[in-house]
């Protein structure tokens, strides 16, 4: 009688209580209480690490928002670097990101990209989108979308200063796509692929074959959905909402990821932007057209942006930066069902981005907006440091398997 009600809620695109879950966080050693974790002592994968871009200094302050042309070409003036995404296409890797000035999601800011046949040594940067064309704008990379045998590129375009200052979102916010032609080697415009619309990660399949991303709107922090469709248009879309109004005990979803249960359910995930030190999760029972309210977890978030996957091998792998002291542990959890995460180790970022050795007592800095795709047997992990470069870290299936087993 209950699951019928339930389902009776969802049909009527209620909101309805949060379904009776078990915790998000349940590791062997310190069991559900994430306070209990001592970062310095987890269990570090094996792996390799690749450099795909760097700034050529770290140069703190305002950026000039005049911009010249010939700048596109000058190193010297584009030391920002974030929001990195990762897809394999036609034999080779592609990594894409947020390439700018001095300071993030200003004005000018535009799209890169570079590829790499074995995911560690990378081609020059080349330009994806210049900087938008309509004065005062910014492009932010949102993604590679493997489409129909296609390869498309994502990124939000929007209104960079609002009163005075940087905010997000404008409110000309729009999803736009480029499509790679392979024969001519260079970028397609595609236009606008949602009006009002930023999506967090390219979107994967739903269990009913359509295509879904959890996207949010300009008053963002209030206003999150999932697109849902996607199949005979990269741009026919159906929205669903998930969170609609402020939420009583002050969470403000951000930066959001999802993920299918074997159960067929969905897992929303969100991050908190009033800095509760965990994350947030919603529950669809429908392919994401109706979702539960969303309910507070145990699983310990230092505010920062993550992602999830579920592996070949039929085990979960989440990415984060699971200290809420910093972004700096990038940690690895694992997870049988999607669901309660058991074990958690630590990649191994080294301690600069050119490479060499890994110190597990190295926490300054950041590492931080993970994306993960799985090939060949190995998970590849993109991350930011310091926001002036671009790095990845290859690690075996097996080794994530180890942990996953508790053998590390």
């Amino acid at each position: 009688m209950k699951s019928l009600l339930l389902l009776a809620a969802f049909a009527a695109g209620a909101a309805v209580a949060a379904p009776t879950l078990p915790p998000m966080l349940r590791l062997a050693g310190s069991g559900e209480d994430p306070g209990r974790i001592d970062y310095a002592r987890l269990p570090v994968l094996r792996g390799g690490h690749g450099l795909v871009t760097r700034g050529p200094h770290d140069v703190r302050g305002m950026e000039a928002v005049i911009f010249d042309h010939a700048d596109l070409h000058d190193p010297g003036k584009w030391n920002f670097r974030l929001h990195s995404y990762l897809a394999h296409f036609g034999g080779r890797y592609w990594a894409m990101w947020s390439h700018g000035r001095q300071v993030e999601d200003h004005p000018t800011q535009h799209l890169r990209f570079a590829t790499s046949a074995d995911g560690l040594r990378w081609s020059e940067p080349r330009l994806l989108a210049g900087p938008p064309s309509r004065d005062g704008f910014r492009y932010i990379a949102r993604g590679l979308w493997l489409r129909e045998g296609k390869l498309l590129a994502l990124a939000s375009h929007d209104e960079a200063y609002q009163g005075g200052r940087v905010r997000f979102f404008g409110p000309s916010l729009q999803l736009h796509g480029w499509e790679w032609l392979p024969e001519a080697g260079e970028w397609k415009p595609l236009g606008v692929i949602a009006d009002g619309a930023i999506n967090n990660f390219p979107p994967a399949r739903l269990p009913n074959g359509e295509w879904g991303m959890i996207c949010r709107a300009p008053d963002y922090q209030r206003n999150v959905f999932l697109l849902s469709g996607g199949v005979t248009r990269p741009d026919a879309w159906r929205r669903s909402p998930i969170v609609t109004e402020a939420v009583a005990d002050g969470f403000r979803p951000e930066e959001p990821d999802w993920w299918t249960l074997p159960d067929g359910r969905l897992l929303g995930l969100f991050r908190d932007n009033a800095r509760s030190g965990r994350f947030y999760r919603a529950v669809s029972a429908d392919s994401g057209l109706t979702w539960s309210a969303t309910e507070k977890t145990n699983f310990p978030d230092a505010t920062s942006k993550f992602f999830c996957l579920r592996t070949s091998r039929g085990f979960y792998a989440l990415v984060s930066n699971a200290n809420p002291k910093g972004r700096n542990p990038l940690c690895l959890s694992t997870s049988a069902d999607g669901v309660t995460f058991t074990r958690m180790g630590r990649l191994p970022v080294p301690v600069d981005a050119a490479g060499g050795a890994f110190d597990a007592g190295h926490t300054s800095g950041s590492v931080q907006y993970p994306h993960v795709i799985e090939h060949d047997g190995h998970l590849l992990i993109t991350y930011s440091r310091g926001k002036r470069s671009i790095e990845v870290i290859r690690v075996a299936l097996d080794e994530v398997e180890r942990l996953h087993r508790g053998e590390l």
